[in-house]
């Protein structure tokens, strides 16, 4: 629990110059926390540390009321439930910074009913433990699938504007998928079957500023949106590598369905021990439009983003050699070919409409040349309207619509581009 109190003081006193502030909250019971922390030491140092303490103020209530109830006079017997260590709680937290991009935390915490106390350290990572008991899961073509059970555990580096980074995950599934409604008509998707996969990812990200304006903004009047205050034109390019390794029913099924997308990515197979090893290239380039500063109550946001994806790096470069070779031969292009080297594109359009609230609009297109349909499709459109809160920089609710799905929901964000 001092974790979640930590990082929630550590959002909050962000915002607060006072080297000691006092917090009450409630997660699982009542409780009182100060914390001694001087954000100048982190300006100006490589490090910084942070002491919270805790009195649990429901327990402490509790015996109070234990106390008034007994013949004796309660006042005498404050003394001694004060002095009971089960009320306390300490928690000592320090930051260092080893780079400018790279931190090193270190906790430890100690309880006064006698709890093991807990110590960590990640330097510039996000590791996450989940296990779900049943899970319900959506495919590509927005199927609903129950999943008995399934656990996972992620690690990844903290992501940057621009630099390298990477991803690791196991996934374990137990048991028969099943279509959460109706008959099951298609096959289980390969992701879902039983058995262990471990996947790898490593990529290298760049970001370039086309254009951005110099202008000054209006003064004495605050952004709806902090981070999307700025009129620019930007790119960002990003190249990298995804290894996956699978044993069990997974394997079998998924090395069967690449083969028959022709995948043409390096691929070590063994059906008798059902294991499965397939690596591949992937590519992502991306441009970006803003118009405004959003801060003006009409229109004064307008952007615009485009993004190309290649999922399969190697059926790109298979399928640009086989067409080099039909031009350079002067032979008619294969359509198959053609298909292969053509992305996945995804635009996106938003328009400020009135103070706060905003409208938008995320499309995905598809090319099926194998149709002889040369003109795209839609296959994909998302309707959002967006409410940013102005208080809290850069935050927004968002309710969007799915047309493929046919699902909406509403969703609060934070810090999202």
């Amino acid at each position: 629990m001092l974790d979640k109190v930590n990082h929630s003081l550590g959002i909050s006193h962000k915002y607060l110059l006072q080297p000691l502030a006092a917090t009450y909250s409630r997660p699982i019971f009542d409780s009182l926390e100060f914390i001694d922390n001087n954000q100048g030491l982190k300006r100006r140092r490589r490090s910084f540390s942070t002491v919270l303490g805790q009195f649990n103020i429901q327990k402490f209530i509790s015996s109070v009321k234990e106390s008034c109830s007994s013949e004796s006079f309660w006042l005498k017997n404050v003394g001694g439930i004060l002095r009971d260590k089960s009320l306390y709680a300490l928690n000592f937290c320090s930051e260092f910074l080893i780079t400018s991009d790279d931190t090193l935390l270190l906790s430890t915490e100690s309880y006064g009913d006698k709890k093991m106390p807990r110590k960590k350290a990640f330097p510039n990572h996000n590791l996450t433990v989940e296990t779900v008991w049943p899970g319900l899961f959506v495919d590509n073509v927005g199927t609903y699938w129950d999943v008995p059970l399934m656990t996972q555990i992620d690690l990844a580096s903290n992501s940057s504007d621009s630099g390298p980074s990477y991803h690791l995950c196991l996934h374990h599934n137990s048991g028969t998928a099943k279509e959460l409604v109706g008959d099951q008509a298609g096959p289980i998707p390969p992701s879902l079957l039983p058995g262990l996969c471990v996947k790898t990812a490593f990529s290298i990200k760049k970001n370039m500023d086309i254009w951005r304006s110099k202008a000054g903004k209006l003064k004495m009047v605050q952004p709806f949106d902090i981070f999307l205050s700025d009129p620019c034109i930007s790119a960002s390019g990003i190249l990298g590598t995804v290894l996956n390794a699978s044993f069990g029913d997974n394997s079998v099924r998924s090395q069967r369905d690449e083969h028959s997308q022709g995948f043409n990515g390096f691929s070590v197979c063994d059906s008798g021990k059902k294991s499965a090893l397939l690596a591949d290239l992937f590519a992502s380039i991306s441009c970006n439009a803003q118009h405004g500063n959003f801060q003006r109550l009409f229109l004064d946001l307008t952007r615009v983003h485009a993004r190309l994806d290649f999922p399969s790096g190697s059926t790109f470069l298979t399928g640009a050699t086989h067409l080099a070779q039909d031009l350079y031969n002067s032979q008619p292009s294969d359509l198959e070919v053609v298909q292969a080297v053509c992305p996945n594109v995804t635009l996106s359009l938003q328009q400020q409409i009135f103070g706060e609230f905003s409208f938008r609009v995320d499309s995905r297109l598809a090319f099926d040349l194998k149709r002889r349909e040369w003109h795209p499709r839609v296959d994909e459109t998302v309707f959002a309207v967006e409410y940013a809160m102005k208080v809290l920089g850069s935050a927004k609710a968002v309710a969007w619509y799915s047309t493929k799905s046919r699902e909406a929901m509403v969703e609060l964000r934070f810090f999202e581009t």
